[in-house]
């Protein structure tokens, strides 16, 4: 009997160790995939040392002239390198100029010149192919010049190039609210130009159609301004020109007031949305913001889909909070990297997106005691708008997540999409989110949106090692063609995995573009990573 208890104790005694080994593993796994970003230096500027010099010396054509600076440049950093938020393209480069004003990039132009440098412009360097830096080249660093007006008799504000849509936001709450813009709130304006971005308005359209007029440096120094009636050809060159015909130092805004909405969801399947978007959505006066999220669970992949809608409300004396921070960030976090680990993790997060997710819908609008309703939630416009993605940068080594977007023709998404889902599938692709917004025909030079199109926006999740960056490169091209064979476009500010004859199939328009910049910048001394990889091949 003694015996036997032994054994128990000593069976109870592994038990419990197990059992404490397995949760203290859980909880380390939990708190790695929840963990808050670290500055690593691969995917941050990061200051010339003995180490790199060598390394930038070798991938660094030797300059063409010799130093000279017309006037002293507030350099953030001189040498080393610089990446973009994929964390894939370390580039070696002649300095950063942190521009505070019109003078900075005047003699950072002249600088340039002067030294056999190109120049280049960044934001936030969301773009994921090295569309805000080039090998050696001078990068202006567009954040710090970000100067803000209200006009509010014309409903517009006029913004340096280098204000963020969040700071924008903060500018504008309660009152007014931004007419297009991209669907978080951390770009620059000037990047969402270069790209002609677009968001959650489904009829607003994209950035460019709200811009009344620009005011932009040319590579000689001189000052122009642009707009859809004065220097109209360079004003749809600028939009979407991904900062290669001048620089935006101004641009004049369309804003909006910060209506009121019912945020609402609904799910249904995939085939039924061009219908049901064309037949009920688009023709609802009151909707105000939409967009939708395909399945990337296994049992309803890119089948089922989830819709959310906000409906305008008239609201007497409602009282609109202010704008907060989106909340619960590691756990926001946790769930997306979570999800990252498997199919049983995937169907949790899709379940969650469903079920959970609408119980915990913050509500920033109140109305007066005596118009209270139970159960209504109500937020501004800015709202939902109103978020950094903090969630979405992590701690995790050896993993990027990368994004694409295609631009397919409304009748032809059902068909793009069986084949998105039958690429997935193939390949196995790692599909962290696939969500579908509307464009309008945009009418700049270099346009992703010759018609009306549904955008299908990817999440992708990928190792960082050879392996990873070879299977994003096959299955970019197979999107690619997938795309084009329905008529539809990709967009450009992504990984450069395409070829010269694959971006020209889906932009018949890129060699006159080409030679556009040629003939407003004819020393080419503005450019990018992108730029020089096609432009040769593209040259007419």
């Amino acid at each position: 009997m003694q015996q036997s208890t032994k054994r128990i104790s000593r069976r109870s005694i592994l038990l419990a160790i197990a059992s404490f080994g397995a949760a203290a593993a859980a909880t380390r796994q939990v708190l790695y995939l929840s963990a808050d970003p670290m500055d690593d230096e691969e995917c941050y500027p990061s200051p010339l040392t003995e180490t790199n010099l060598t390394e930038m010396q070798q991938a660094t054509p030797p300059a063409s002239a010799p130093a000279a600076t017309p006037a002293e440049l507030p350099w953030a950093q001189q040498g080393g390198f610089i990446n973009d938020a994929s964390c894939l393209n370390r580039t070696p480069i002649h300095g950063i100029v942190q521009v505070r004003n019109e003078d900075d990039i005047a003699n950072a132009l002249q600088f340039a010149r002067a030294n056999g440098r190109k120049v280049a412009l960044a934001g936030v360097r969301h773009s994921m192919g090295g569309q805000a830096f080039y090998n050696d080249a001078v990068v202006l660093d567009m954040r710090g010049f970000n100067a803000i007006s209200l006009d509010e008799a014309q409903k517009t504000i006029t913004v340096q190039s280098g204000i963020t849509w969040h700071d924008i936001q903060t500018f504008l709450h309660p009152t007014y609210a931004i007419k297009a813009m991209q669907s978080t709130d951390i770009f620059t304006v000037g990047g969402s130009i270069a790209v002609n971005a677009h968001g959650m308005d489904h009829q607003a359209g994209a950035v460019g159609r709200t811009i009344r007029a620009m005011r932009i440096m040319l590579t000689d120094g001189s000052i122009q301004t642009i707009s859809p009636g004065e220097n109209p050809e360079l004003f749809r060159l600028v939009i979407g020109g991904y900062g290669l015909f001048g620089i935006v130092l101004e641009a004049t805004l369309e804003i909006t007031e910060n209506a009121i909405y019912e945020p609402g969801r609904r799910v249904l399947y995939y085939e039924a949305f061009p219908a049901i978007f064309a037949n009920e959505l688009e023709s609802n006066p009151n909707l105000g913001l939409m967009y939708g999220h395909l399945s990337t669970a296994p049992q309803s992949l890119l089948r089922e889909m989830l819709i959310y809608t906000y409906i305008r409300q008239e609201v007497p004396d409602a009282i609109i909070d202010p704008l907060g921070e989106v909340s619960g960030t590691k756990l926001r976090r946790f769930v997306i990297n979570f999800s990252k680990l498997g199919n049983i993790p995937m169907r949790m997060k899709w379940y969650a997106e469903k079920n959970v997710e609408p119980l915990m819908e913050s509500c920033s609008v109140t109305r007066s005691e005596a118009m209270q309703e139970a159960g209504a939630c109500l937020v501004s416009r800015n709202q939902p708008m109103h978020d950094s993605v903090a969630y979405l940068r992590n701690n995790m080594h050896g993993e990027t997540d990368i994004l694409h977007e295609y631009f397919i023709p409304r009748a032809n998404f059902v068909t793009f999409v069986d084949g998105l889902r039958e690429i997935v599938t193939d390949y196995g692709v790692n599909l962290l989110n696939a969500s579908v917004r509307v464009v309008h025909r945009e009418e700049n030079f270099l346009s992703y949106a010759p018609g009306e199109a549904f955008s299908v926006v990817l999440y992708i999740n990928q190792t960082t090692d050879e392996a990873g960056n070879a299977k994003m490169q096959t299955v970019t091209q197979a999107l690619i063609d997938l795309s084009t064979s329905v008529n539809g476009r990709f967009f450009l500010p992504y990984q450069l995995h395409y070829n010269a004859e694959q971006l020209e199939r889906a932009y018949p328009e890129i060699r006159p573009f080409f030679a556009a910049k040629r003939q407003y910048d004819p020393d080419l001394l503005l450019t990018n990573t992108w730029y020089e990889k096609y432009a040769p091949s593209l040259a007419m």
